[in-house]
């Protein structure tokens, strides 16, 4: 598989764009170049795709702002410029997309944050839910509050992490490189572009660089170790140039730009493979045939009414098989309820869940659907 059949079907893609694009290397917000990436991403929503855009450019943004030509080592003033810029980020992305008569919407994430089960939960649900609607998502990490990721992280790293939340099919991710090299070629005039690898292959990591420019905390190196951490999932990674003239209009039509780290398996394998064998189940729900059959033969999501019994005590949030009455499995998943609140609310319509917990609720789905997976 190549990356120009991948973005030509993939119909979820993280987009990925770093500072140095952002800011024009520092020098502040470039509104040309983000209202040329929004022009293609709202082509690329046209024919359908669902985007979520992982942009740098925060702490850049006011850096410039603030007059500051060198990044600064104070977390404190880092996290000051970050708050500064992303007011000015968050303004050009809006006004680039309405424009378009498309909504977006600003998501900060933290690595804790998706470390954390419930919170995994939460952002997983919001993210889904706003793609459903129709709104792009624009997702930075939450540099105002940050420490050690400030330091240490980086938004290649964070476009891996949304890949695999959403499981997306591809991460795109735009530098300003024209992709991965088997040497630097700043340094070396007969390094070898490397135009199609497998992700994860170690020897990637050898022939990736350090960070290459002060405005930004990411090199080659992170967007390889992003492309093995995407593939985890399913996905596969492109690593492209920025300054390329439309193109993900281009990928999306076919055309072979840049890296290609393939994944050595699909969406659905690595999927089932997480929830199968790397979560310990926590509990059962006992199902009716007509809810077996609606998870199993039509792919749809388990709601309370289909229901019989609730068998264990779990967290929202826990993996739970979803078996018969007999006790045969047929699918597990995440489930939205604790085992207190899912035997409250077995055997009712969704109509009937706020009244009967009390006020609003997670879900109106026992277990999406994404969050599911039908064994075999």
């Amino acid at each position: 598989m190549s990356h120009v059949s991948l973005v030509q079907s993939a119909h979820r893609i993280v987009i990925k764009i770093g500072s140095s694009l952002i800011t024009d290397y520092g020098k502040g917000i470039n509104h040309q170049a983000i209202t040329s990436w929004v022009n293609q991403i709202a082509y690329l929503r046209q024919l359908g795709k669902q985007v979520v855009l992982v942009s740098s450019g925060a702490i850049a943004e006011g850096m410039a702002r603030l007059g500051w030509e060198q990044r600064p080592k104070e977390v404190a003033k880092l996290q000051a410029a970050a708050s500064i810029g992303q007011m000015g980020l968050v303004q050009a992305y809006e006004k680039a997309f309405s424009s378009h008569g498309l909504l977006s919407a600003q998501i900060l994430l933290t690595h804790e944050e998706l470390a954390d089960r419930l919170r995994y939960i939460n952002a997983r649900s919001t993210l889904f839910t706003l793609l459903e609607l129709g709104v792009v998502p624009i997702v930075n990490e939450n540099d105002t509050v940050v420490t050690d990721e400030i330091r240490l992280g980086d938004n290649d790293t964070l476009g891996a992490v949304v890949t695999n939340l959403i499981e997306a099919e591809a991460l795109i991710i735009l530098t300003d490189q024209s992709g991965l090299y088997d040497s630097d070629p700043r340094k070396n005039p007969n390094a070898r572009f490397i135009h199609h690898a497998m992700a994860g292959d170690t020897i990637l990591e050898d022939m990736a660089g350090g960070s290459g420019s002060s405005v930004g905390t990411g090199g080659m190196i992170t967007k390889v170790l992003a492309a093995k951490r995407a593939a985890s999932t399913g996905a596969h990674t492109i690593i492209v140039s920025g300054q390329e003239p439309n193109v993900l209009c281009r990928l999306s039509a076919g055309e072979a730009i840049g890296t290609a780290l393939e994944a050595q398996q699909n969406i659905r394998s690595a999927r089932k493979q997480w929830l199968a064998d790397h979560l310990r189940v926590k509990g059962k729900i006992v199902l009716d045939t007509g809810a077996i059959e609606a998870i199993v033969a039509a792919g749809k999501s388990l709601l309370p009414i289909g229901v019989i019994a609730v068998i264990g005590d779990f967290m929202r949030g826990d993996l739970v098989a979803c078996v018969d009455e007999k006790g045969q499995e047929y699918a597990r998943g995440l489930i939205n309820y604790d085992a207190s609140d899912a035997r409250r609310i077995l055997r009712q319509p969704t109509h009937k869940l706020a009244d009967m917990l009390g006020g609003d609720i997670h879900n109106e789905e026992m277990i999406h659907r994404n969050n599911m997976v039908v064994l075999s």
